[in-house]
């Protein structure tokens, strides 16, 4: 077996873990960076997450995204004792890197992920795909049956091609005004 080389300079790594368990691991680590002094060594644990716009039921709400199922960031020294720390976390499947050997994460890596994270405008998401039919719902062309031909996830618009007097009309609707037929 290879000899691991431990880097003690601080960086980021990427850490997998059960799907859905992410917070759970979480806040494991930093329970057990608390109770063995380890504050030197792991200096943050990160669960990347992103506000969205998710209309369900006829309902907007925001809602936190995780960037990353089932992986969790951590900033530390990787040293033996605190990469045997995080490794037996329970949760924890391995760190992310070649072999067994973990790899630091790119600065502008980390620093795009922190960008995505920090954005204010939740981003909308329009649970239809483009060529569905749907039934509008609300607004001058309610009752009518179309396609979708074109989503807009940052305005949370969708574009329907509905027929009206023997031609395809298109026809912009907040996805809140339809429903799946």
């Amino acid at each position: 077996m290879a000899t691991k080389r431990y880097d003690s300079s601080r960086a980021w790594y990427a850490v997998h873990t059960y799907s859905g368990y992410e917070e759970k691991v979480a806040d494991s680590i930093k329970q057990r960076v608390d109770s063995v002094d380890m504050a030197d060594k792991i200096f943050d644990v990160l669960v990347p997450k992103e506000k969205q716009i998710e209309i369900k039921n006829g309902k907007r709400k925001v809602v936190d995204k995780k960037i990353f199922q089932g992986y969790v960031l951590v900033e530390m020294k990787l040293t033996e004792d605190a990469w045997f720390i995080i490794r037996n976390t329970p949760g924890v499947t391995g760190f992310v890197g070649s072999g067994t050997e973990p790899t630091p994460m790119a600065e502008a890596e980390i620093a795009k992920i922190k960008k995505r994270m920090g954005v204010e405008d939740p981003k909308h998401f329009i649970n239809f795909s483009v060529g569905e039919v749907v039934n509008i719902t609300d607004g001058p062309f309610k009752g009518f049956d179309g396609a979708i031909s074109e989503i807009d996830n940052t305005k949370g618009k969708i574009r329907v091609m509905v027929s009206m007097f023997g031609r395809d009309t298109p026809v912009e609707l907040d996805a809140l005004q339809v429903k799946k037929v």
